[in-house]
C-alpha cells in the first residue's frame, strides 16, 4: 500500500493547483478540528512528510463511525446490531391481497411489499426474465488500441494509469461494481445485459500494455425489461441487487466460488419511477441484509428486508428524484437528490437526521442538483458531486462546508474515495476521470489531475476494494479497467 501511495504521489509532482477552481469559507475556520482555525490536515502515510496535527485532532481516514449528531443522537461507534428492535418491525406479515394492486405507498412505514418470487436454495443456476449464459466467455485475440491517459508533459516520469481491459457493449454502459473480494466485477448497461467479469492479473502490467477484452464469467441478456441503471453487492458478496428504468429492483443470490447467480431472483416493484441507486446495510443481529433503493417517481427511499424480500419502510423527505445513495457502515447512509439537498438517514431513528444544501457558487446560497455522494470511512467527510461541475467537501462533525472546487467542466456523475481515502476519484460528463489529492489542508486549493478519459460521457468510476485500480463506465458503450503498472 505504501508503494502504491508513493506512486500516486508522483502523479501530482510539480502539479500546479491553480488549474482547480476553489472556494473557501471567509473565516477559514473548520469544525473537523475543534478549536483550530483554517487548517484541516490529513495524515499522510506515504514517503512524503507533511505537517500534521496531533493524532487526537487529526481527520483520520480509517476511524470507525464517528458522525456527531448531538446529545440527543444515537450513541457513536455502534453497529446496527446494537439496535435490533428499531431496524425492522416486530412482525413482517405477508402483503394483504387488497394491497397487491397498489403502485404507490402513502405512508412511511410499510407492512409489506410486492414479492413476486422467493429464493430456492436447492436450485442451481439463475432463473430470470431473460436469456442466461453462465459460461466462460473467453476474450478474443483481437487487441484493442493502447490507451495511456494523463495530464502533463508526455515526457515526464510520472506514472500513468493504463487501460488494462475494455468491455464493449452495443449501448451505453451505466454501472459497474467490484465484488467485495475483488476477484470479479459486474457490469450493467442500457442494452439490459448483465455481465460478471474476471479481475485480471496485474503483476505483469507494463507501460506498453495493449488493452484487451476481459474474460466474461457470466452473461445474462434481458436481465431487466429496461436499462440497468445501478447495482450493488452486499459486504460479504452473497447478494447482488440491480435497479432499472423498468421501475424494478432485482435481488439475486450469488456464489463467489462459481461466479454464478443461484436460485430464483426476487423482483421488487414498489418504485413508481426509474431506480437510480441501491446500496446494502448489514443487520448482523438478524444475520440478514437490508437493501436501500431510491430513484424517480414518488422520490421516496425504500428499505427492503432481503431475508423476506419485502419492503417494510419508505423514507420521505426529498422533493426531487433521488440520484445517489451511499452507506459507509453501521445504520447510516446519505442520499443526494435533484432537489439540491443531501440527506443523512439513520435506521436506528427511522428517519432523516440532517439535511444539507451544498453551496456550489461562492458568496451565494446557490446550490445545484446533487448527482453523486460519498462519505469517507471515518464518517467525518462528505463529498458531493453536482450538475454544475462542482464538488463540495462538507465537514460532517462541524456541520459546515469546507470548500467547493471544480475538477470537471461538466456534470460530476460519480465520486469515490480511494482504498486509503487519501485520494478522490470523480467521473464527469466532460469524458474524464479525475484524481484529487486530499492529503493536506482541506480548505486550500486541491491538486487534481486527469487520470483517464473516454470518447463520450463518463457515467461512473469505482475503485478496486484493495488495489489502486478502478473501473469506469461510459456513454461510449465501454467499461474499462484502469491500473498503475507495478514499479
Amino acid at each position: 500500500m505504501a508503494a502504491a501511495v508513493k506512486r500516486l504521489d508522483a502523479l501530482f509532482r510539480e502539479l500546479s493547483t491553480e488549474v482547480v477552481e476553489v472556494t473557501r469559507e471567509a473565516d477559514g475556520s473548520c469544525g473537523v478540528h475543534p478549536g483550530r482555525r483554517g487548517s484541516v490536515v490529513l495524515e499522510r502515510r506515504g514517503s512524503v512528510s507533511v505537517e500534521t496535527h496531533p493524532p487526537a485532532a487529526c481527520l483520520r481516514r480509517r476511524d470507525s463511525l464517528v458522525l456527531g449528531l448531538g446529545p440527543g443522537g444515537p450513541p457513536r461507534d455502534q453497529h446496527p446490531s446494537a439496535f435490533p428492535s428499531t431496524l425492522r418491525r416486530d412482525s413482517l406479515s405477508p402483503v394483504p391481497p387488497s394491497c397487491l394492486s397498489k403502485r404507490r405507498f402513502s405512508t412511511d412505514s410499510l407492512e409489506g411489499g410486492h414479492r413476486r418470487n422467493s429464493w430456492d436454495p436447492n436450485r442451481r443456476g439463475s432463473v430470470g426474465s431473460g436469456a442466461e449464459e453462465p459460461i466462460w466467455e473467453r476474450p478474443d485475440q483481437r487487441k484493442l488500441s493502447k490507451q495511456v491517459v494523463g495530464r502533463g508533459d508526455s515526457n515526464d516520469n510520472r506514472p500513468r494509469f493504463i487501460a488494462v481491459t475494455t468491455l464493449e457493449d452495443v449501448q451505453a454502459v451505466r454501472c459497474a461494481e467490484f465484488h467485495p473480494q475483488g476477484n470479479i466485477y459486474a457490469v450493467g448497461s442500457n442494452s439490459k445485459t448483465l455481465r460478471i467479469c474476471a479481475y485480471p492479473k496485474l503483476s505483469d502490467l507494463r507501460e506498453d500494455h495493449s488493452t484487451y477484452q476481459p474474460t466474461v464469467l457470466f452473461k445474462r441478456t434481458r436481465h431487466h425489461k429496461g436499462s440497468i441503471y445501478c447495482m450493488a453487492w452486499t459486504p460479504v458478496g452473497d447478494l447482488m441487487a440491480t435497479g432499472s428504468n423498468d421501475k424494478t429492483v432485482k435481488l439475486m443470490r450469488f456464489n463467489p466460488e462459481t461466479s454464478n447467480l443461484e436460485g430464483q431472483e426476487i423482483e421488487l416493484t414498489m418504485h413508481d419511477g426509474t431506480v437510480r441507486d441501491v446500496c446494502f446495510i448489514e443487520d448482523t443481529s438478524n444475520k440478514s441484509s437490508l437493501l436501500i433503493s431510491g430513484g424517480a417517481g414518488d422520490c421516496k427511499i425504500y428499505v427492503t428486508d432481503c431475508a423476506t424480500g419485502q419492503a417494510y419502510q419508505a423514507l420521505s423527505g426529498h422533493s426531487g428524484h433521488v440520484l445517489s445513495l451511499y452507506n459507509w457502515g453501521g445504520a447510516m447512509f446519505v442520499s443526494g437528490s435533484q432537489d439540491r439537498t443531501v440527506r443523512f438517514w439513520d435506521l436506528r431513528t427511522r428517519g432523516c437526521v440532517n439535511v444539507v444544501t451544498p453551496i456550489t457558487s461562492p458568496g451565494t446560497r446557490s446550490g445545484s442538483v446533487v448527482a453523486a455522494v460519498c462519505v469517507d470511512p471515518s464518517g467525518r467527510l462528505l463529498v458531493s458531486g453536482h450538475e454544475d461541475s462542482a464538488c463540495v467537501l462538507f465537514d460532517i462533525r462541524g456541520s459546515r462546508s469546507l470548500q467547493a472546487f471544480r475538477p470537471h467542466s461538466a456534470d460530476v456523475r460519480s465520486i469515490r474515495f480511494s482504498p486509503s481515502a487519501y485520494y478522490l476519484l470523480t467521473a464527469g460528463y466532460d469524458n474524464n476521470l479525475v484524481l484529487t489529492d486530499l492529503q493536506g489542508d482541506l480548505t486550500t486549493p486541491l491538486p487534481s489531475v486527469v487520470v483517464a478519459s473516454h470518447t463520450d460521457k463518463v457515467i461512473s468510476g469505482r475503485w478496486h476494494p484493495t488495489e489502486f485500480s478502478f473501473l469506469s463506465t461510459s456513454a461510449d458503450k465501454t467499461a474499462t479497467l484502469w491500473a498503475l503498472p507495478p514499479i
